[in-house]
């Protein structure tokens, strides 16, 4: 078997496409089901918090295990790993499409998650070691960036024309095929590899993101229902910040921890990281909302809405990669402060949504939001992984996606909970006022990007993530790396 570092130029450009289906067939998904709201809305008789648990069931399960399977693939042999991966989302597709009740959708959508969790922190980290070159991997995380926007416009399309053809169980089984191909190609083409140090399982810090991260998620989405002050939902948030707090007091004493919070002394990881929940956040809630409204409120068909949000896919295909080649030639500073700009003013355009507003008002935003969401992600994920060992990459990668997915299910579940609080009927011609919230917060969200873009790029920043490069470098040696004080070397070596 080659190594990854040997591997013939046309050999990585293969496995770079197989690991860029496990992104496609995990971003339609998001997109096809998004589509597909209105229609499970009627066939199962979901109500608003219902259709928020359709989504929020696989990102929270997604964004519990993310860090799991990432360290597990550096752990067992990442080629392993994907390929369980894909095998279990293949399954959890088929069985959410036979789904009789919104119950088992909701429980096949978790097992879809299980499997999603194996696949796009390993694919990243499998990349990073298949382009050990700075700039072939920036090229190649362009490329990564890019599948997402192929994925946003294969999915809307591609979705309504089977909601509005055969039904919308078929939007699950379109992964099926895809699934098992990409599962064949990496048996045959994907080369094996794992950190030399192998991490062990942590178990109570996976415990406690499952607790902090289901706890809120549970209390933002059904806060409503049960009213924000009654016992259970307040107790719900109590148990969510104690369960974060001691997460973060134990990973920083354990020896291999599931989360290496010595990631956040970089400035510029921290920034990534809390600008990925923040993009992913405004995604969840742009597609949630636009969704439900063109449909629900325009009177539109599943392929008629799909077809008018395919400038958000088309703007994200055409940025994503002039984003990877920016980030490979200047860094990461100019597409995060534009992404910010952009993704601020996309929702500050539809903050007095009517059922009559323009439709090039609509697509104007749609397009804007686009092109900072393909200039984001190219510099997110580069920040995540390249400034780390290459033996932490899987670490590194899961990290990033796991904000990314803790985004999306913080997006829906509180763009959800401000819309539903909004009106007593959501549905019908009073969504669209019911929206204005929404957009408010995810208008902040852009804000928030830009002024994290801004400090997370400066001179010092940047200095701050070379020396805890050098200090994770370290970590496993031994050895302590020339000017780091007792108090910011590994916990492994303060125990």
């Amino acid at each position: 078997m080659p190594t990854t570092d040997a591997l013939p130029r046309r050999r990585q450009i293969l496995v770079l496409v197989i690991c860029c289906m496990s992104l496609l067939i995990v971003g339609i998904d998001s997109t096809i089901v998004n589509v597909a709201l209105p229609a499970i809305h009627r066939g199962l008789h979901a109500s608003l918090s219902g259709l928020q648990w359709v989504i929020d069931a696989y990102t929270l399960v997604l964004a519990s295990l993310l860090m799991l399977s990432g360290s597990t693939g550096d752990r067992v042999g990442r080629k392993r790993v994907f390929q369980t991966g894909l095998l279990t989302f293949t399954l959890g597709s088929a069985l959410c499409a036979v789904a009789p009740s919104l119950g088992v959708l909701v429980a096949a959508r978790a097992l879809q998650a299980i499997g999603g969790s194996m696949l796009n922190p390993v694919a990243m980290s499998i990349i990073r070691n298949v382009f050990p070159d700075p700039r072939e991997r920036a090229q190649a995380i362009g490329v990564w960036s890019a599948t997402i926007g192929v994925s946003m416009g294969l999915g809307p399309v591609l979705g309504g024309a089977l909601v509005d053809s055969v039904g919308w169980r078929y939007v699950f089984l379109v992964n099926v095929p895809v699934g098992l191909a990409a599962c064949l190609l990496t048996a045959l083409f994907v080369p094996d590899s794992r950190a030399a140090h192998a991490r062990r399982i942590d178990p109570i810090g996976q415990l406690l993101v499952i607790v902090g991260l289901a706890s809120i998620t549970y209390a933002i989405i059904e806060g409503g229902a049960h009213g924000w002050t009654s016992p259970e939902i307040v107790s719900l948030f109590v148990l969510s910040l104690l369960s974060f707090a001691a997460l973060i007091r134990y990973e920083l004493r354990t020896r291999e921890p599931l989360i290496e919070v010595r990631f956040f002394q970089s400035a510029p990881f921290s920034g990534a990281s809390l600008i990925a929940v923040c993009l992913f956040a405004s995604y969840g809630g742009f597609l949630f909302l636009n969704t439900l409204y063109l449909q629900d409120v325009r009177g539109m068909s599943a392929l008629d809405a799909g077809l008018r949000t395919l400038p958000i896919a088309v703007a994200t295909v055409i940025m994503a990669p002039i984003s990877g080649a920016i980030v490979a030639r200047r860094g990461t500073r100019w597409p995060l402060l534009v992404a910010g700009v952009t993704l601020t003013l996309s929702p500050l355009l539809l903050v007095s949504l009517t059922p009559h507003t323009s439709l090039a008002l609509l697509a104007a935003s749609y397009v804007i939001f686009g092109i900072g969401f393909g200039l984001a992600n190219a510099p997110v994920t580069a920040t995540a992984v390249s400034g780390m060992p290459p033996g932490q990459a899987g670490v590194a990668a899961a990290v990033a996606s796991t904000s990314r997915q803790v985004g999306a299910t913080m997006g829906i579940a509180v763009v959800g909970a401000v819309v539903g609080a909004g009106s007593g009927n959501v549905f019908g011609s009073q969504f669209a006022h019911a929206t204005h919230p929404g957009w408010s917060l995810i208008t902040g969200l852009g804000v928030v990007m830009l002024a994290v873009g801004g400090l997370s790029t400066t001179a010092r920043a940047l200095r701050s993530a070379s020396a805890t490069a050098q200090r994770l470098e370290h970590q496993f040696t031994g050895e302590q790396p020339a000017g780091v004080t007792p108090a910011l070397a590994p916990s492994s070596q303060r125990a």
